[in-house]
């Protein structure tokens, strides 16, 4: 099994660990103390080592920051994962809030005196994200101080050792370039800028780059490393050695001096120390490295990481891997849904028994690589916790009149996978089918959206929101995020969502996911993968637009889909899915479930 069960969060034990911590503040002189879910490469899934949110509140979500004071504690999380935060921390210890509407900057100002000094891990938060919070803070005449060395890191006993897995090589079959052209592309750009050198720190724009994927998080395959790159010569990859076999090595030394991880900052400081100007990324960098360089007499150079831009434009190889990926992933999923139809009634089946069943489905294939995040398997009122995780004590069983939420993905050689369907077990109610079809609608909105060059994703965000808002109501997340090409199942630039700034380019495949979510009752997601597409003439039209094309390949529930909700052309966009899907899947799906699927996929209204 790829995934694991167990309960990792121990709200129990966050009394001692924050006392703890408040006495390292005393003795610091220090008012207060940031802990982020971040590492050094500003993951948003982290290692086993670097989980130190986790550790001291007991929240396992993948975003959050928690500000410990002298007297006072407070967690902040996004509308994803607040009932979720409220569910795994103590609340006489932390108080749990919702951002946007709660700034953490607000509290500390409401809690602190002027003068106060709070401390932070410079390896832990970037540039932008400090020079923001100091700038805040000092109207309040709050200031923020590095330390040396994370006062977490200092109190937690027994802290898990980092992953000891190998990269192996990520083929020009699956990758469609070569590290040695994407090398020439990013010392181009250096040059044009006049900058000296780049330093990466993102394990996805690392493991792109130099076509390699490790093993050392969870569901994401990346390796722990740094780059340098120079606008000349070789690019130096800091990564352990004990990660470089002999698959790769030899590869490997062709295009970069490999060096390990402790090294670093020696690099940093001779860039310092010989004036060069070194590119960072405001927004993803640590500011550690910018401390270092310009301590040391380096030109801090503010640019995107070169990276992010061309990884997020798939090319020809990887969008054939995708549409390869998402063939076989749809197939495990409608063996999976068969199977469920059949048992979901029994009373027998709980959310991890459903969980397994699937990634065993995807086993199947014989090319499952990993899944690509904790499956959510989310059974009645669980479904409402947008991220929610089943664990062997909590975990809950699909029962009759009730709906089941399953959002999961897999990682394949040629691409990364994510499909969530909200399915009905058992005869469904009236205002259950009446939230299915607006949230299927805002998905049809997305889906079969129009739209010219220069669109942004919170240009298309409403799209997905107005049959909703509509209804008076809402959901609290993005529509869509980017995914990378066996990579991460979160990638940026791109993301349908308010603050969606990025344009959207052919190439880039987003998820298309909007939902609705009853607290205490049940949660309803739709999504798919899709993949921009290049401009085309419209019939009648004086521009040419930009669209989707669905890659997921997986029914929607017909027993939660009333036709007379629907449109006309959005009743003809999901007949004709439809279609496709038993087009495309029933050729190479197992006899004993092609019948399932003809009934799935037959049309509606």
């Amino acid at each position: 099994m790829y995934q694991m069960f167990d309960d990792f969060s121990s709200p129990a034990d966050s009394g001692e660990r924050v006392k703890a911590l408040q006495r390292e503040l005393k003795s610091r002189k220090l008012k207060g103390f940031l802990v982020p879910h971040s590492d050094e490469h500003q993951d948003e899934f982290l290692s086993p080592p670097a989980e130190r949110l986790a550790w001291l509140t007991g929240f396992t979500g993948s975003a959050g920051v928690a500000i410990v004071l002298e007297k006072a504690a407070a967690l902040f999380v996004d509308g994803r994962y607040i009932l979720q935060a409220r569910a795994q921390t103590d609340a006489t210890l932390f108080e749990a809030l919702q951002t946007p509407e709660a700034k953490a900057s607000s509290w500390m100002a409401e809690k602190l005196t002027k003068g106060a000094v709070v401390g932070y891990d410079p390896a832990l938060h970037t540039i932008k994200e400090i020079e923001r919070l100091t700038e805040t803070l000092a109207k309040s005449g709050i200031k923020l101080a590095p330390v040396d060395t994370n006062l977490i890191d200092l109190i937690w006993q027994e802290r898990p050792k980092p992953s000891p897995a190998q990269i192996v090589p990520h083929g020009l079959e699956y990758s469609g370039r070569s590290a040695h052209d994407k090398i020439r592309d990013v010392q181009a750009l250096l040059k044009d800028e006049q900058a000296d050198a780049v330093l990466l720190t993102l394990l996805d724009s690392i493991a792109w780059l130099f076509n390699i994927r490790g093993g050392d998080i969870r569901h994401t395959p990346v390796a722990l490393a740094f780059a340098i790159v120079p606008a000349s010569g070789k690019p130096t990859l800091f990564i352990d050695p004990a990660k470089v076999g002999d698959n790769v090595k030899g590869e490997l030394r062709e295009l970069a001096d490999l060096a390990e991880p402790g090294a670093l900052m020696d690099r940093l400081k001779a860039l310092g120390q010989a004036r060069a100007r070194v590119r960072l990324d405001p927004e993803t960098a640590p500011i550690r490295f910018a401390q270092v360089l310009q301590a040391e007499g380096a030109k801090f150079v503010p640019g995107q990481d070169p990276c992010i831009h061309p990884k997020a434009i798939k090319n020809a190889v990887e969008i054939k891997g995708a549409h390869a990926a998402h063939l076989r992933d749809g197939v495990a999923m409608a063996r999976f849904l068969a199977w469920l139809d059949e048992v979901a009634e029994s009373g027998k089946i709980d959310e991890i028994a459903a969980a397994v069943k699937l990634e065993a489905c995807r086993r199947e294939s014989g090319q499952l690589r990993d899944i690509s995040f904790d499956t959510i398997s989310a059974a009645g009122p669980n479904g409402a916790i947008v991220h929610y995780r089943p664990t062997t004590k909590g975990k809950r069983m699909l029962q009759a009149g009730t709906l089941y939420l399953i959002d999961s993905g897999a990682q394949y050689r040629e691409g990364t996978t994510d499909v969530t369907r909200t399915v009905a077990v058992g005869t469904p109610t009236a205002e259950m089918r009446r939230h299915y079809g607006l949230v299927l609608k805002a998905h049809i909105a997305v889906a079969a959206a129009r739209f010219p060059k220069g669109t942004r994703g919170q240009d298309l965000d409403p799209f997905a929101r107005r049959p909703l808002w509509e209804a008076g109501l809402d959901f609290d997340h993005g529509t869509g995020h980017g995914v990378g090409s066996y990579l991460s199942v979160h990638e940026g630039p791109q993301r349908l969502a308010r603050f969606g700034t990025v344009e959207l380019e052919p190439g880039m495949i987003l998820s298309n996911e909007p939902g609705y979510y009853r607290e205490g009752h049940y949660g309803i997601r739709l999504e798919n993968l899709v993949l921009v597409t290049p401009p085309e003439p419209v019939p009648g039209g004086t521009r040419e637009m930009m669209g989707f094309e669905t890659l997921t390949l997986v029914p929607f529930d017909r027993r939660l889909i009333d036709p007379r909700q629907l449109l006309p052309y959005e009743l003809a966009w999901l007949n004709a899915y439809h279609a496709r899907i038993r087009r495309e899947i029933e050729p190479i799906l197992l006899s004993d479930d092609r019948a399932w699927l003809r009934h799935a996929t037959a049309p509606i209204g």
